[in-house]
């Protein structure tokens, strides 16, 4: 994600015919664009084979334009401020761009010149809400992973990563028979014999951990997005804006073979080992920089998932009214402590790193606190307003 904070333009429903407005703006899309904060969805998809814009890029496009209208759309308010979704006409001069590098380089500048390309389009605020706010950038040279790629600049308003994971998948077709759906494993669900092996009694130990986990968290939570700060350590320095400041994306290659082999032997998710992997990174930069810091009080912020699905869902089933995996924005966001490193490097295992970062999820998940934490947004963008609500979440997130 990038966040910046940029002044928004608003076009009057007054201006305009009812009939001509698609929907309304879900509430986490009205504080999501606005005036206090403005964020943006970043994603880049590499090709095996340079990318033939007749093809590959215009398909794409058409698809998305036509399950998807909001994508077709530009945010206008009416008279007492509330937005919604009006519908026009596409120029895709206006979104495809098109870089110029210098030819006759090697992969590997390419690669330089790709990151710094990244990095400066992902703070420029070119999406205005006088066209659709979303763009893509064609990048046809050859880097060391891939012969070609395209850059996705999104606005968060049209939808969080289900959703817009879910438009990139309606693209996609099965390679052993394309006239089959797309499908992917699905979480069990509970049966209602195993739910009825527990009794009143049994669930009792549960249930009361589930309400002093959901008091501590969201009571930690609040403290956290108000008035406790992290300490000052080589990644946070502790100054105002340094949301708009410039910014260096780096990236590395992790084998699935490798993820799946230490989830296997510690018995947790994929997410716990990604998560403790990007944490342990962190912790040895830190002590790198700066020793002290190896154990210093520093908080990373998950965003979550609120639809209650098990198995992936096409865009036809998200599209349907009343649906459990709707388009838009369901997400909220959890604190999450970083494990400070022990004193004795030497004994220092990475093994137990994962799985004590596994112990500090599961104990969160085990609480209601992201639901309170999303109740709470939803309560101040109904009663205050959207840029009361945007102003509270970019408190938490800052």
């Amino acid at each position: 994600y990038n966040v910046v904070s940029s002044p928004t333009i608003f076009y009057m429903m007054d201006l305009y015919n009812e009939e001509e407005v698609t929907k309304p703006m879900s509430p986490s899309g009205q504080f999501l664009e606005g005036t206090m904060l403005c964020l943006y969805i970043i994603g880049v998809l590499e090709f095996e084979v340079p990318i033939d814009d007749t093809n590959i890029l215009s398909p794409f496009i058409d698809h998305i334009l036509s399950i998807n209208s909001q994508f077709s759309s530009i945010v206008v308010a009416d008279v007492n401020g509330v937005k919604k979704w009006k519908k026009v006409e596409v120029k895709l001069e206006e979104h495809i761009k098109a870089p110029n590098f210098p030819t006759g380089m090697s992969p590997k500048s390419y690669d330089e010149y790709l990151d710094e390309y990244l990095c400066r389009k992902s703070m420029e605020q070119s999406l205005q809400n006088n066209k659709p706010l979303w763009e893509i950038h064609m990048i046809n040279y050859p880097t060391s992973r891939a012969a070609g790629s395209l850059i996705f600049k999104l606005h968060h308003a049209l939808g969080d990563g289900y959703s817009i994971m879910g438009g990139l998948l309606s693209c996609a077709q099965r390679v052993d028979n394309p006239s089959l759906p797309l499908s992917f494993p699905s979480r069990r669900p509970v049966s209602e014999q195993e739910l009825a092996k527990g009794t009143k009694f049994r669930r009792l130990p549960s249930t009361l951990s589930l309400v002093m986990n959901t008091i501590t968290d969201f009571g930690w939570s609040q403290l956290k997005s108000c008035v406790i700060a992290d300490d000052k350590t080589p990644i946070r320095s502790g100054d105002g804006g340094v949301e708009v400041r410039p910014i260096s994306i780096t990236n590395i290659l992790l084998s699935l073979d490798h993820l799946k082999e230490i989830k296997n032997n510690l018995g947790v998710t994929l997410n716990d080992v990604i998560c403790g992997i990007v944490f342990l990174g962190i912790r040895l930069y830190m002590q790198e920089i700066n020793y002290k810091s190896r154990k210093a009080c520093s908080t990373a912020l998950m965003a979550l998932n609120t639809r209650t699905i098990e198995n992936y869902q096409s865009m036809k089933d998200m599209m349907k009214d009343n649906t459990k995996g709707a388009l838009g924005n369901q997400f909220t966001v959890l604190h999450v402590p970083i494990p400070g490193l022990g004193i004795n490097a030497k004994s220092f295992n990475p093994l137990q790193f994962i799985l004590h970062v596994h112990q500090i999820i599961k104990k969160k998940r085990h609480s209601l606190a992201f639901s309170l934490n999303g109740w709470i947004l939803k309560m101040l963008n109904k009663y205050r307003g959207h840029e009361a609500a945007a102003r509270h979440f970019y408190n938490t997130i800052s």
